[in-house]
């Protein structure tokens, strides 16, 4: 979620959705989903100018979408040490966000532009573009169908080969609807799901929206070590190896992480 839409948030809207957040999740007490945790397996150097939207990784490699006007990139990235290996920036009036990669197509959303972008993943270039409604947020695929968020409560499944609308679900943890879904990752049958401004990600039910689960990640990098807009953002699966790898807007590490029931 880009920092401009932030600014048009006031600290008291914050707290009272952070209030509001924890009286939900303590109403639904034993009859909600599981908690989970953490373990670190393993922390890595993460740029920390990098204003993280969207994070995958394909055929063990990490690829990485960065936002904010002026500053929008598509990059590939060497996960032991950080570095940059290659790069494309967007233009200045692009905000870019999450990224899924399909084959040998890399697809790209944008913030409020309403354009997808669809690179070759091996030299990106610039394949196609394609228009979509609403805002861009977050975006993954599941073999077949890319997913996407927009800041809602809602996913949408589209066909990669024309970016139109298949199906929709609604976001529900028991009665109420879990908004803000920002950056997602499949994983395993599931879609995760970071909300932001929360250290939770939410693991989604692809067929009905149901939310299945929550790890708790407020221990990897506190909030009070922090800025307030560089918030947990960026969920990555190597399907192959079984690894997670997370990290934040701006944060300095990268994370392998295995789950943990809390």
């Amino acid at each position: 979620m880009p920092s401009s839409r932030k600014a048009r948030w006031s600290i008291a809207a914050a707290a009272l959705v952070a209030v509001g957040a924890m009286a939900a999740w303590a109403q639904l007490g034993a009859r909600g989903p599981k908690l989970w945790t953490a373990k670190v397996v393993a922390a890595y150097p993460h740029d920390p100018t990098a204003f993280t939207q969207g994070l995958v990784i394909h055929e063990g490699r990490l690829y990485e979408s960065t936002g904010q006007y002026g500053a929008s990139s598509v990059r590939l990235v060497d996960l032991e040490t950080g570095n940059v290996e290659k790069g494309r920036r967007l233009g200045p009036g692009f905000f870019a966000e999450g990224i899924a990669i399909l084959g040998d197509r890399l697809y790209q959303l944008t913030w409020q532009n309403r354009v997808a972008i669809v690179y070759d993943v091996g030299t990106f270039d610039v394949l196609e573009t394609f228009q979509y409604e609403g805002e861009g947020w977050g975006l993954t695929h599941d073999g077949r169908q890319l997913i996407m968020s927009d800041g809602s409560s809602e996913i949408r499944f589209l066909d990669p080969a024309t970016f139109e609308v298949e199906r929709t679900i609604v976001v529900r943890d028991g009665d109420l609807r879990v908004d803000r879904l920002n950056e997602l990752e499949y994983v395993e049958g599931e879609i995760w799901a970071n909300v932001w401004y929360d250290d939770r990600i939410v693991r989604i039910s692809p067929e009905d929206g149901r939310v299945l689960g929550w790890i708790d990640l407020s221990h990897l990098y506190p909030a009070s070590r922090r800025p307030r807009d560089d918030v947990l953002n960026g969920i990555a699966y190597d399907a192959a190896a079984k690894r997670i790898f997370v990290t934040g807007k701006n944060w300095p590490r990268l994370f392998e992480i295995e789950l943990a029931r809390r």
